[in-house]
């Protein structure tokens, strides 16, 4: 499934809570037929869970999906959504397992409401726990390896599914574009012809790569400064990209180039 997210009212975000994003929730809306089913439960979709299983069901009965795990059939969107339905009829505080093929069935456009994420960044997945939870060995264990492994990660405002994250080093701009893949690839190359592939002094455009079936340009920055200093250089890469897209023409001889280039650096993820 080349795009397993398409349909969804915010594909790329659900690509970069998958791909780039370490620690982070959101709060999912059940379908009407859903809820006619089993009611207006609550439901939270996390980067990860313990020991990275696909879902759990909370004594209360909440409903936390998990979106990264380890495996995986070649429909995302069906594993997560199985995994959605076998939380909901699960009983309270049990963890979920799913088959690795789960076969046909209902998908996460079939199961959620149309609407975008309202994602909640985190520190840490202490959100993991409850007070009664809290002394699980083997969940304690697997809350301090994920706490271990989070880098720091700001989602930018000036776009959809646009993050910044700092590694040993050095730091990292990934941005999950929305368009065709075409007329995406051409923009970049026509912006990259003209010199205009940058976030400023000290940044490198790295590459780009495809995941799920949408492309991800990637800019390689300083360590400093934070984050939230790089909106307004991002802010204004996203308005000569947008005025690049709506221009469209053939492109150059130059960007023709450009567009080859890209291409050969690029590197399919999913």
């Amino acid at each position: 499934m080349p795009r397993p997210f398409e349909g969804l009212a915010d594909e790329v975000e659900w690509i970069a809570l998958r791909e780039l994003v370490p620690a982070a929730t959101a709060r999912l809306t059940l379908a009407p037929s859903l809820v006619e089913r089993y009611g207006d439960r609550s439901v939270t979709l996390a980067t990860v869970l313990p020991m990275a299983w696909p879902a759990l069901t909370k004594p209360d009965g909440r409903v936390l999906v998990g979106l990264q795990r380890n495996t995986h059939s070649g429909d995302v969107s069906r594993d997560i959504a199985l995994a959605l339905l076998l939380a909901l009829e699960a009983e309270p505080g049990t963890s979920i397992s799913v088959p690795p093929t789960p076969g046909p069935g209902e998908r996460l456009q079939d199961v959620l409401a149309d609407e975008q994420l309202d994602v909640s960044m985190r520190d840490g997945f202490e959100f993991w726990l409850d007070d009664e939870e809290s002394d699980d060995p083997e969940v304690r264990a697997s809350l301090e390896r994920a706490n271990a492994s989070i880098y720091p990660t700001v989602r930018l405002a000036a776009a959809r599914a646009a993050y910044w994250s700092r590694v040993p080093d050095r730091a990292h701009l990934r941005w999950v574009l929305p368009d065709d893949e075409d007329a995406a690839l051409n923009t970049l190359a026509s912006l990259h012809a003209a010199g205009e592939l940058t976030l400023g002094e000290g940044t490198r455009f790295a590459g780009m790569f495809r995941a799920h079936g949408r492309l991800v340009p990637v800019w390689d920055l300083p360590e400093e400064p934070p984050g939230e200093d790089w909106e307004a250089p991002f802010a204004d890469f996203v308005k000569r990209y947008a005025d690049t897209l709506a221009a469209g023409g053939e492109l150059t001889a130059e960007a023709r180039r450009a567009r080859q280039g890209l291409i050969a650096r690029q590197v399919t993820l999913r």
